[in-house]
């Protein structure tokens, strides 16, 4: 089965949920016997693409900005995806469903996953709210099977559109932990002396009531790390950046990937997820198959993954994140627990289960 997919900045090693979902799922369902193409960007990935597990991966030129590079990739990408007679396009995110319609017309069988309602982000102004709304309408009424990562995204699309989506969440690989600590000393930073937070720059991912809220101060001897930085440079990520030039316990590493990643991981003493919103939390997935203590924001899509009542705090209030970083900082996490964590995320977010249900989406079309 010959399968095109579009809607990914491209991997691997590139920030964003799409982009992990990608990495890891493709390569399963080419194990699968799937001829898998990925159309990618190529100022996220360089060069002409490559292959990457099997994966086909051709880069596309698109301008890099938050309000263009999507629709033009996206449009580019599907021309080109008909000139391949894929039996299916795979469209990943409500901005590229846009062009649903288009595949459609082309003469192309479409499956559209929805990693959320993009349009509730609070980097996207009105205009491209809704713009980002019909979208998502085109994707929903015209794709040939949807797929959603989550229960409550299920149930937002079949109450707006009346239409049934399979559901078939993101995944994580459960890794073995890191023995080195070099990243960790290259920061200054002690093992197991730090809490741990991950993700793009952007208004949702709620890191700048993190940083208020260790800036509160109470964990002598801890230290605030935070990885990840902006795809596009602006007022909200140089703040958060300005907002960390007073503390010396706050870190910023910048986007970091492969093994300095794997050692922050690893060595993390509690892990903190903030957001506002988030289709399924990759981040927070993944923490968990490390074993770490972890506390989160209380938004449905947190409210998806297994943590205790106790461990989620209200968004967005600044003293009750200080408090519930304190509170676990000081809370021992034992090997029991750890490994009942790791063994829930190992039978619900196995990344070939989730091949398996995707294959059976493209199976119900050709």
């Amino acid at each position: 089965m010959k399968i095109v997919v579009i809607g990914t900045r491209g991997f691997p090693g590139v920030q964003g949920g799409v982009e992990n979902h990608c990495e890891n799922l493709y390569p399963e369902l080419v194990k699968q016997g799937c001829d898998v193409t990925v159309f990618s960007r190529s100022p996220y990935v360089g060069g002409n693409g490559g292959i990457y597990e099997g994966v086909k991966l051709v880069a596309l030129d698109c301008p890099r900005n938050k309000f263009l590079e999507a629709i033009v990739h996206t449009f580019m990408s599907v021309l080109k995806a008909r000139m391949l007679n894929p039996d299916i396009v795979h469209i990943h995110a409500v901005g590229p469903s846009l062009f649903a319609p288009l595949a459609r017309i082309l003469g192309m069988k479409v499956v559209v996953t929805s990693h959320g309602p993009d349009y509730m982000r609070k980097k996207w102004n009105l205009p491209a709210k809704i713009f980002l709304r019909f979208c998502e309408r085109m994707g929903m009424v015209f794709a040939n099977e949807v797929i959603t990562i989550a229960k409550n995204i299920a149930d937002n699309i079949k109450n707006k559109y009346g239409r049934d989506s399979a559901i078939i969440p993101n995944g994580v690989n459960i890794p073995s932990l890191a023995e080195t600590e070099t990243s960790l000393k290259n920061f200054g930073i002690k093992k197991g002396k730090y809490a741990l937070s991950v993700g793009r720059f952007v208004p949702e991912k709620g890191f700048d009531d993190l940083i208020d809220a260790f800036n509160r101060g109470g964990f002598t001897g801890w230290k605030l790390v935070i990885i990840g930085d902006a795809d596009h440079e602006d007022k909200y990520s140089r703040g958060l950046k300005a907002k960390t030039g007073n503390n010396p316990d706050i870190v910023l590493t910048g986007f970091l990937k492969g093994e300095p990643l794997h050692e922050f991981y690893s060595h993390a003493g509690l892990f903190v997820l903030a957001s506002y919103y988030e289709g399924l939390p990759i981040v927070l997935l993944e923490a968990m198959s490390y074993g770490l203590s972890c506390i989160a924001s209380d938004i449905p899509a947190n409210r998806n993954v297994n943590l205790e009542e106790n461990r989620f705090f209200k968004t967005g209030d600044i003293k009750a994140i200080s408090k519930k970083i304190e509170e676990y900082i000081h809370e021992p996490w034992n090997e029991a627990e750890r490994q009942k964590q790791i063994n829930m995320i190992i039978n619900k977010y196995n990344w070939r289960k989730i091949a398996e249900e995707t294959f059976k989406v493209y199976r119900k079309i050709v």
